[in-house]
């Protein structure tokens, strides 16, 4: 990574790097593949629905790993609309605190309404901070549709949020959800329902799972058990989990996915449907093995 000129957290090269990844502009594979990982980064997903408080939450456990030393990179994924293919969220307001300092990266990065592409653009630029000298590369995903279930197979360790209101949802959590959890984090806690919402999380998680991951409660907004959920991400890692040959799996099956999507443009796509729909007798599987 250094070879591409990229300087140890000199974050404008970190940025063009990025940027040359992200749009697959010259230079991006031979970046890719000159990429040394020279120290242990964990990649920390964390996943939840809108409104579950993840920026706030992202925000305190920055707090405590500066108060380490330790540098840390983010990449906040938004989601994008498949109607409009504009981003959602934009900047990242509540993240505002951490964007001037010396030891803090953000960077965002829109989804365009594409899952493959989300899952392997994301692995490629977690994978260009990871190689040059971050401490923790942290990855914010809405869990909109399948966009929570995609961090499986990005993160060493993948954290769900989750608030006491969705204790309506909870029998409705689905499996994949479930498996990719290292933890769960009910935020605002504080609020009406949170015990039981938790003792019923506690049940559905030890009906489904072998090894049950632990439920936390915090109060993200008053800095309330975030130091828990540091620790953890520092223990959880230190044992380093085996699933290093299954994250692998992931990550190469989704680059593959990617590369052979490409050139496959979704709005392209659109249209075309809409002409063969207009020449009449349309046939869903014949147009598709005509157009693969």
């Amino acid at each position: 990574m250094h070879q591409n000129g990229i300087g140890q957290l000199n974050f404008r090269a970190i940025a063009r790097a990025l940027t040359v990844v992200e749009n697959d502009l010259n230079g991006s594979k031979e970046l890719l593949k000159g990429l040394k990982f020279d120290k242990s980064c964990p990649v920390i997903g964390i996943t939840g629905p809108p409104g579950a408080g993840k920026s706030t939450l992202v925000n305190g456990i920055i707090e405590i790993l500066l108060k380490e030393a330790k540098k840390i990179a983010v990449l906040a994924i938004d989601p994008t609309s498949p109607f409009n293919f504009g981003s959602l969220l934009g900047d990242r307001i509540r993240m505002a605190s951490h964007f001037n300092h010396p030891d803090v990266f953000i960077r965002s990065l829109a989804t365009r309404g594409s899952l493959g592409g989300l899952s392997a653009k994301t692995i490629e630029m977690t994978d260009v901070l990871r190689s040059v000298g971050f401490d923790y590369v942290l990855v914010e995903t809405v869990g909109v549709g399948q966009s929570e279930v995609e961090i499986t197979g990005l993160a060493d360790i993948t954290l769900v949020i989750l608030v006491p209101e969705a204790g309506d949802e909870i029998q409705h959590i689905k499996s994949g959800l479930m498996e990719i959890a290292d933890a769960f984090i009910i935020n605002k806690a504080d609020r009406e329902g949170a015990d039981v919402f938790a003792n019923n999380l506690k049940k559905i998680i030890g009906r489904d799972l072998d090894e049950q991951p632990p439920v936390f409660k915090t109060v993200a907004s008053q800095n309330q058990g975030i130091a828990d959920i540091a620790s953890f991400i520092q223990q959880s890692y230190l044992k380093q989990n085996n699933r290093r040959k299954l994250l692998l799996t992931e990550k190469v099956y989704k680059l593959i996915q990617q590369k052979m999507m490409v050139g496959i443009d979704k709005k392209k796509l659109q249209l075309d449907i809409a002409e063969a729909l207009a020449g009449g007798d349309f046939n869903l599987y014949s147009f598709v093995d005509t157009y693969v």
